[in-house]
């Protein structure tokens, strides 16, 4: 993580990267002498709630992340930046989005975790997007205009108030992940595969919490033992909303799906944690097994970097 104090004295000059989490209420013009390198720009976990009309100075900017602040719009200087690829506002406060903070530029959006109720018809002007997360927010509807962004891949709009999806969204060639959980049509569906397919409850004293084994946008999965001798897993879920939605609907669908050979069933709910947190008690994967893919990277987007060998 840079310094505010390196940045002023010069220090970082011909940074191509620059991250700065310190309190900041304003932003420092001080990055604008980075105009001629800087092409990630990294604001998150401050207390912004504007950037500067002339943001475009920074002609080389590619990825802008501002999460955990305190905007309520999202600024329109945005769409000065015309070769800007990545652009990430999650869980602020944001309400409006303006039409001009939308270049056509943008391949990735994240605007989880706000208070949106609606999208400008230039989101659909964006059809290089591939990733759009819009999880956690007031929406009903997407701007019919998006039927034209053809190269989608993924799309989160989990915890909203959709009653129904969009008739267009299916037909669009690319989209291969489609996260809705938590909206009002689907919410009946939520309870009845809980009901449906339900599995016995453990109270959480029973349990032992050994190392952290992962950690993913919905919850934290520990190493833990049941009883005296049985070795299990246990997916806590984070309290908040999270780029999936819901805890709830994540651990519908984990009890919905049942058992499969590829697949680590949930074999019971968790009563009585302390904090009142929902959990899960799964099966322990043999220490043989090893992941076989990491994360996107920001240039993958939306596929996961497998390791050659």
């Amino acid at each position: 993580m840079d310094t505010l104090a390196e940045l002023r004295a010069g220090r970082l000059a011909g940074a191509t990267r620059l991250d700065l989490s310190c309190g900041l209420t304003e932003f420092p013009r001080e990055i604008f002498d980075l105009a001629d390198s800087l092409e990630t720009l990294n604001l998150s976990g401050n207390a912004l709630d504007a950037l500067p009309d002339d943001l475009g100075r920074l002609h080389r900017l590619r990825v802008l992340f501002c999460s955990d602040n305190r905007f309520t719009e999202l600024p329109a200087s945005i769409g000065q930046c015309d070769g800007i690829d990545i652009v990430g506002f999650k869980a602020n406060r944001i309400r409006t989005v303006p039409a001009e903070a939308l270049p056509p530029s943008l391949r990735w959006l994240i605007l989880t975790d706000n208070q949106i109720e609606e999208l400008p018809d230039t989101l659909g002007l964006c059809t290089r997007m591939q990733k759009l997360m819009l999880a956690g927010n007031r929406l009903r509807v997407l701007p019919p205009s998006m039927a034209a962004c053809r190269q989608l891949e993924l799309l989160r709009i989990s915890a909203n108030r959709f009653e129904a999806l969009p008739d267009w969204l299916l037909s669009l060639p690319r989209l291969s992940w489609l996260a809705a959980a938590g909206n009002p049509f689907d919410t009946q569906a939520e309870d009845a595969a809980i009901t449906a397919q339900s599995v016995p409850h453990v109270d959480w004293r029973e349990l032992t919490l050994g190392q952290k084994l992962g950690e993913g946008a919905s919850g934290v999965i520990h190493q833990a033992m049941l009883g005296s001798s049985q070795q299990v897993a246990v997916k806590l879920f984070k309290g908040a909303v999270t780029s999936d939605g819901w805890p709830h609907s994540e651990m519908a669908a984990c009890i919905a799906a049942g058992t499969h050979p590829t697949l680590i069933a949930a074999q019971s709910r968790i009563d009585g944690h302390p904090e009142g947190t929902e959990g899960l008690v799964m099966a322990l994967v043999a220490p043989t097994f090893r992941t076989l893919a990491g994360p996107p990277s920001l240039v993958s987007c939306t596929r996961d970097i497998y390791l050659c060998r």
